[in-house]
């Protein structure tokens, strides 16, 4: 076996092509199904001419990854669950006031909103139709009815509504997060509502949810504050449901987020623990498959109870052909591993590919294998503990490479103490987990001494304090940081370029370092002349009103915002981030604003528009003003009426049936979104 294997490398990359370029261009099944059989007959046609001669060609390469990449777009389809017969998609005709009998089986409880407990459900059947497909369940919160668990299954008479695409520019797309789970509608309805169903059916996941539920139950009868609790939970039980979000914050803000994330570190390091704890098994007869069967059956039962996130899926996948590998004692190769475990996952579950967790799993293990024995080798320590930190200091170090450009890309900040917490906690993390798993295992059995009950949750507030203490350092928290895919794309070609030229100064290295650097200017430029331009929006906001005017990277906002509200709203932050603004100013509302040539009239809640001096283009009603809107149409003669969010809905609904009526354009920001122009 080969040290390092290009071709596994080549295949997971054009599988991978084939899935993003699916998902891209909405690549049909019946499309996806001809491109395959064509480039697979392309593929044996060159096999046979290649055995003929017995030499490979060119184009018997170029076919191998032509069918890779349809693979990849085929798998993506084949798993869409659009395309199976029993989708509720292809059995009724929507329609948003239509009441239907929904019968459905709990499948996750999501982390609740402010006003819902939230949770995917799998239908089972609509009216009397056998259905299939999932919904996302919003329950209003309700402290009499206990919330409902995983399995349980239950029916409501309900109408399907679409899930709300983003309204504001720049502003996360809940709607697409859901698709890409095949999340495509929701419930919203109340316990009164919900009738629970008999059913002795039990799911995997119900029984992995069972035993997370008992694990609570007997650790709620120790000392353990309710946020030791969540942190064993995220880190033991991969469920972080029930976290408060200012523990979350704090170890995001202290750039030690992937502690709470079950993955390739957590189980790396249960690998450990099984393998020496598993060790004595070697002496019996088969002992050694014997072994490595029991610790993948073990890692894939503690992925099952951590429920099966893209992170530890990953990870056990990864780890799991490891195992294989010390079993058979053949030199391996961490590249070749990643891409296998790559290859087989997206072949199982092709949206992973845009998965936060998993994208960032594996360009960390990608960064820590490439860079950080370049790091180690600056300076090889004496003494061991001394050796031992300056490990862990360069595999964190070697860890942000791979993971910067895309945690700005998505997050816009930087946690510029990380390396602190992750040295005062992954030297700990091994015994963490290790004492973890004991204590669960005794409190299970109700024989869990109290004395180690309190060492252990002092050791969790120990490390939690120290991620406080670390987030709290606001001065080396970077925060609202524009970056686009464009500037992700050439930050790793920069990395890629800057290791090959470390590991090897050649000519074509250094060409290539080179032309990486040019690429980073062209980026800069043309993201400067993107954002060159003039725009008049007025953003979406429930009850209040909205409006920004943008001039190439400055940003005037005009608001009714009080100041709580403006402190917390993210609407113009994201704005900010999203359009490389670097200076914005603020002030009051006011009746008129002028874009380019066009003339914008705002009539608020007092309803004045006796406009005569100028000519209005826009309307834009706001606070719900008591008009007759027929009147004014015809006194003002506008081209167009915007309704924002802070209008009465019965006035909307109102206002849009007379612009209906008079064959004028209505644009309501609370369902078309944000009111755009541009020069």
């Amino acid at each position: 076996m080969k040290p390092l294997n290009y071709t596994i490398i080549k295949l997971t990359g054009c599988l991978s092509l084939g899935i993003l370029l699916s998902h891209i261009f909405s690549i049909s099944l019946k499309l996806s199904l001809y491109a395959i059989a064509l480039a697979f007959t392309g593929f044996i046609l060159t096999y046979l001419l290649a055995n003929k001669q017995f030499k490979k060609t060119l184009w018997f390469g170029i076919t191998t990854y032509m069918v890779m990449l349809c693979l990849g777009i085929l798998t993506l389809n084949l798993h869409d669950h659009k395309n199976f017969e029993k989708h509720y998609s292809n059995h009724i005709e929507f329609n948003a006031s239509e009441i239907l009998t929904i019968t459905f089986r709990i499948k996750e409880r999501l982390k609740p909103s402010m006003y819902h407990n939230k949770y995917v459900v799998n239908i089972i059947k609509i009216n009397e139709t056998p259905t299939s497909g999932k919904l996302l369940l919003n329950v209003e919160k309700d402290s009499i009815n206990p919330d409902y668990q995983t399995d349980d299954m239950l029916v409501t008479f309900s109408n399907l509504e679409s899930i709300r695409e983003a309204l504001n520019p720049n502003q996360f797309d809940y709607k697409s997060y859901l698709e890409k789970q095949y999340i495509y509608h929701q419930i919203f309805t109340s316990s009164s509502y919900l009738l629970k169903l008999k059913s002795n059916q039990k799911t995997l996941s119900g029984y992995a949810a069972s035993f997370r539920e008992l694990i609570n139950k007997r650790l709620s009868t120790y000392n353990f504050k309710a946020s030791e609790l969540a942190i064993i939970n995220a880190i033991l039980l991969g469920q972080r449901q029930d976290m408060s979000k200012d523990i979350y914050n704090s170890y995001a803000n202290a750039g030690a987020i992937h502690i709470l994330a079950v993955s390739g570190l957590h189980v790396g390091l249960i690998l450990l623990l099984l393998n020496a704890f598993l060790k004595p098994i070697e002496h019996l007869k088969f002992g050694k498959p014997i072994k490595v069967g029991l610790i993948i059956f073990l890692l894939w039962t503690f992925a099952i109870v951590a429920g099966l996130s893209a992170s530890v899926t990953r990870a056990v996948t990864m780890f799991s052909i490891v195992a294989i590998a010390m079993h058979l004692k053949r030199q391996t190769n961490i590249y070749n591993t990643l891409s296998i475990s790559v290859f087989i996952l997206l072949l199982c579950k092709p949206m992973f590919l845009f998965d936060v967790g998993f994208q960032m799993s594996y360009l960390a293990v990608f960064a820590i294998v490439s860079i950080q024995p370049l790091l180690y080798k600056l300076w090889i320590p004496k003494w061991k503990a001394l050796d031992y930190l300056w490990q862990i200091f360069t595999v964190t170090i070697a860890a942000q490479f791979g993971v910067v450009p895309i945690s700005l890309y998505y997050f816009h900040q930087f946690p510029g103490l990380f390396f602190v917490s992750n040295l005062a906690i992954i030297p700990f993390l091994g015994l963490i987990l290790g004492l973890g798993i004991v204590v669960i295992a005794l409190a299970i059995f109700n024989i869990l001494p109290n004395i180690l009950a309190n060492i252990y949750g002092g050791i969790i507030s120990l490390m939690n304090t120290i991620v406080d203490w670390v987030a709290r350092q606001e001065t080396f928290l970077l925060q609202s940081i524009a970056f686009d895919i464009e500037h992700v794309l050439i930050c790793y070609l920069l990395i890629v370029s800057s290791v090959l030229f470390w590991k090897k100064q050649t000519f074509r290295t250094i060409k290539f370092l080179l032309c990486s650097v040019l690429a980073i200017q062209g980026v800069w430029i043309y993201s400067n002349y993107k954002n060159a331009n003039h725009t008049f929006t007025v953003f979406h906001k429930s009850r209040y009103s909205l409006i920004a005017e943008k001039e190439f990277s400055k940003l005037k906002t005009y608001h009714n915002l009080d100041s709580l509200t403006a402190s917390k709203d993210r609407v113009i932050d994201n704005y900010i981030i999203g359009n490389f603004i670097t200076s914005s100013s603020t002030d009051s509302l006011t009746s008129v604003y002028q874009f380019q040539n066009k003339i914008i009239l705002v009539i608020d809640s007092l309803g004045i528009y006796n406009v005569k001096s100028f000519q209005v283009d826009y309307v834009l009603l706001r606070n719900s003003p008591r008009i007759n809107l027929e009147r004014m149409i015809d006194s003002i003669n506008p081209k167009l009426i915007i309704a924002d969010g802070s209008n009465y809905k019965s006035y909307v609904k109102r206002w849009e049936a007379t612009c209906l009526k008079r064959k004028l354009p209505f644009h309501h920001t609370g369902t078309k979104g944000a009111f755009i122009l541009k020069k």
